[in-house]
């Protein structure tokens, strides 16, 4: 069946059910405009959530309502990354793992001051785990499937292999036929079709419908190029040592990006970290788990108002 708040139907995918959104952001960063949205509490104590690769807040837009619904007293914010959605690349820049981190420190600085929570996913948790190396000091982190081994060794990494070929000859085309090239509703349908794991044809449906309609809004080809790169370039466990705020990870047992052996050696690095794993989601638990996923976070959030520690 559908997440909770879905409508299959709906021109932007979701309805309003869960909880109102508050007005979005548009904030100056790096030299150009970063669009961010707002959900839950407005004096609440802000918590700021990262989207993967090629996506854009749509995809954690569920989760945040979720969260908001649960935890009364956060303030959500979750902002188009540099050159997707409707936050344009930044100039004059090369969009490697590094830029994306030096970003999300001036972000946060302007969002949420010195005190704030900071969630992750996929592409997200590199870019949040590169930020905290560089000096962001959120009080806890969440990562929902973190890369925690380098692409092209896991199970798909042949089609990893195969994705790089395809940035890269993209990359070589004018950019109206890489954007046909990269766009291509077959291409993104396959995409899709590897990383959904539900068997309810609702709700993989609209997982279909969701990367139909957002997996294409980036702002030109090179930007894409570079973040893909950053993308299959890093891991999370490069920044392991960094990583010392209580942290949070949730994983699907049928990740095909990251296996859950390397997920159990990640919590292992890390100084406070807890892992909660999701029965028979893939890399798409932001789609396929969202209840799950925000009871996890919001356990995770009360627990550390009641032991005293960084909430």
């Amino acid at each position: 069946m559908l997440p909770a708040g879905a409508d299959i139907g709906g021109p932007d995918g979701y309805t309003r059910q869960v909880t109102d959104a508050l007005p979005d952001l548009l904030v100056p960063t790096l030299g150009a405009d970063t669009r961010a949205w707002q959900y839950g509490d407005p004096g609440g104590a802000p918590m700021i959530l990262v989207h993967g690769f090629r996506g854009d807040h749509h995809g954690l837009d569920l989760l945040a309502r979720e969260i908001a619904r649960r935890s009364p007293g956060v303030r959500i914010i979750v902002p188009d990354l540099p050159g997707f959605g409707a936050t344009p690349a930044l100039p004059r820049r090369i969009h490697d793992l590094n830029l994306y981190g030096e970003w999300l420190r001036e972000f946060a600085l302007q969002v949420a001051g010195d005190r704030f929570a900071i969630l992750g996913h996929s592409f997200g948790s590199l870019v949040v785990a590169n930020s905290i190396a560089g000096g962001l000091a959120p009080s806890n982190v969440t990562l929902i499937n973190p890369i925690s081994a380098p692409a092209l060794e896991g199970p798909q990494g042949v089609l990893t292999q195969l994705a790089t070929w395809y940035y890269r000859a993209a990359d070589a085309l004018p950019e109206r036929a890489a954007r046909g090239l990269l766009g291509h509703p077959i291409i993104v349908r396959l995409m899709s079709e590897v990383m959904a794991k539900t068997r309810d044809r609702e709700l993989r449906s609209w997982i279909h419908g969701q990367h139909d309609t957002y997996f294409s809004i980036f702002s030109d080809t090179g930007t894409l190029l570079q973040a893909f790169q950053a993308s299959v370039s890093h891991t999370v466990v490069e920044y392991a040592s960094a990583l010392t705020q209580p942290t949070l990870l949730i994983a699907g047992d049928r990740d095909d990006i990251t296996p859950l052996p390397e997920q159990l050696s990640l919590r292992n690095r890390l100084l406070d970290a807890r892992l909660r794993i999701v029965p028979g989601v893939g890399h798409l638990v932001h789609y396929e788990a969202v209840d799950h996923a925000a009871a996890e976070i919001h356990s995770f959030l009360i627990a550390l108002s009641t032991t005293g520690e960084r909430a």
